[in-house]
């Protein structure tokens, strides 16, 4: 109780074992009753929850009671991250960078995604995560071309690039990670080529990652990078690019998912729509170019806190850099 009095600032704590009779004690004394529900926008729920069951318990009991919605009041308190959250998000972040490390010993040509899936999930939980902060995508090859490749059942060929969006949980908090690997332990040109262009919109996403940016803008300009990119890759002309709609068909071909979202006790955590960027929110940034004419899928993906000056990638520990990945899977090998 001392403890928990401490971190929130509320003086008075009890155990949840007397919440009843303090419920049946109080609620006499009030005339609204603010209930939570899962408001999540990708909520899918199809049994019933905890919550709801809680709520069609106070309506039967407390029917004369005006009930308001509670979600819209937590959602604000989760918007921004105080320092407790930001210790078990970089706790998170830590157990996914030591597995991602584990992995650049173990990947090579033949071996399965499953297996890759198998050896992450050893490593998260001997270093005490609960496992996975959501289903893994490994997708080799042409499944790296595939945002939401869950099947994980193929091998890892020689010459092809391995795509990982995979992380931990610590506490129910969460964390999110993706790196591109070479199977082979060396990237070809063409595979460097475009992992370099995804990184530098990878730094460049972050540089405008900043106080008081609308989401729409933000985007509006990684896209605005993603098209100068995919110019100098050759998968666009110049000239096409100029007359392409506001929608940018031609960069959607490549490049088709949303940069950021935020990050914290749901993977895709809540936020009001259009919410301007803030310091002390926890954010991703994922660019990503996935050409499947070629069978090849490049994302990179940290976590970072938006700071009063600067942001701080609660990820920059984690290698990064194709020269550093490239010396770590070998050096491993060796």
């Amino acid at each position: 109780k001392e403890q928990a009095t401490g971190v929130s600032g509320i003086p008075r704590v009890e155990w949840t074992s007397s919440f009843d009779s303090f419920l049946h004690r109080f609620i006499p004394q009030a005339d609204h009753i603010y209930l939570t529900t899962n408001e999540h926008l990708r909520a899918a729920t199809i049994v019933e929850t905890r919550n709801a069951r809680f709520i069609k318990y106070c309506q039967e009991r407390y029917p004369l009671h005006r009930y308001e919605r509670l979600a819209p009041l937590m959602h604000r308190l989760r918007i921004t991250k105080e320092p407790e959250e930001i210790e078990m998000i970089q706790k998170a972040c830590d157990i996914t960078g030591e597995g991602f490390r584990r992995l650049l010993g173990f990947i090579k040509p033949g071996v399965g995604e499953w297996e890759i899936e198998a050896e992450l999930l050893h490593e998260f939980i001997r270093r005490g995560s609960r496992g996975f902060a959501y289903l893994p995508i490994i997708g080799s090859g042409a499944n790296a071309c595939v945002l939401h490749y869950l099947e994980n059942d193929q091998r890892c060929n020689d010459g092809d690039v391995v795509l990982l969006d995979v992380a931990a949980e610590y506490g129910g908090w969460n964390s999110d990670l993706t790196r591109t690997v070479p199977v082979s332990g060396r990237f070809t040109q063409r595979q460097r080529d475009v992992y370099n262009a995804v990184l530098r919109i990878f730094r460049g996403a972050n540089e405008i990652l900043r106080p008081g940016m609308a989401p729409t803008d933000y985007q509006g300009k990684v896209v605005a990078m993603m098209e100068e990119e995919l110019v100098g890759l050759g998968l666009i002309g110049a000239k096409e690019a100029k007359e392409q709609g506001p929608d940018k068909p031609l960069v959607k071909k490549y490049f088709m998912h949303g940069t950021s979202h935020h990050l914290g006790l749901d993977v895709h955590d809540v936020c009001p729509p259009n919410e301007v960027f803030a310091e002390g929110m926890v954010f991703t940034i994922e660019p990503g170019i996935y050409i499947r004419e070629e069978g090849l899928g490049v994302r990179l993906e940290n976590d970072v806190l938006i700071g009063k000056d600067k942001n701080i990638d609660l990820m920059a520990h984690i290698p990064i850099e194709a020269d550093e990945i490239e010396s770590l899977m070998n050096n491993a090998r060796t």
